[in-house]
């Protein structure tokens, strides 16, 4: 090998290793922004729209959706057709459970090609459904204080603050 390719190569690499930096620096800005939406109890909507905007924004070419409770997983079937129709395929399918295994919502993507989620993708989607489990499981519980009666033996606000947030 040259000199010119040998630098070539290494310019090549010091572009590879700033960009992969970049991507970091930008995921942990947004998923701090996201922590901080969720510890001022920013409307769950808001949050959760943030949560797929970021999957969608650093995955790329797929549409995110995370539905609030296991009933609305339901109405992922039609929603999975209509995508069909519009030429998408399921990208990854995952329940949202909170630590004490309850389900507290799931998560749909949807992509423009048939493939699977890359070891690096399957990471931020692992996160996202951590933050989701987490505004979902706050939202729940700030309306069963509201209304006393409505839920029942869930844990106390601070129970959450232990669950383990993954910040590689």
């Amino acid at each position: 090998m040259n000199k010119s390719q040998r630098r070539m190569l290494e310019g090549t690499e010091k572009h590879r290793t700033g960009r992969v930096e970049g991507e970091i620096h930008y995921l942990l800005s947004f998923e701090e922004k996201l922590l901080h939406a969720i510890s001022t109890r920013a409307p769950l909507p808001k949050i959760l729209n943030g949560i797929c905007s970021a999957l969608d924004c650093q995955i790329g070419k797929v549409i995110s959706l995370i539905s609030v409770t296991a009933e609305d997983a339901c109405e992922f079937a039609p929603i999975a057709m209509e995508a069909a129709l519009f030429g998408l395929h399921t990208f990854h399918s995952e329940r949202v459970i909170a630590p004490d295994n309850e389900v507290l919502g799931s998560l749909e993507m949807y992509c423009c090609v048939p493939r699977c989620p890359a070891p690096r993708e399957f990471q931020l989607i692992q996160r996202a459904v951590c933050l989701a489990a987490i505004a979902i499981k706050l939202e729940n519980e700030g309306y069963s204080q509201c209304n006393p009666g409505r839920l029942k033996n869930r844990p106390g606000p601070g129970s959450i603050l232990n669950w383990p947030v993954l910040m590689n």
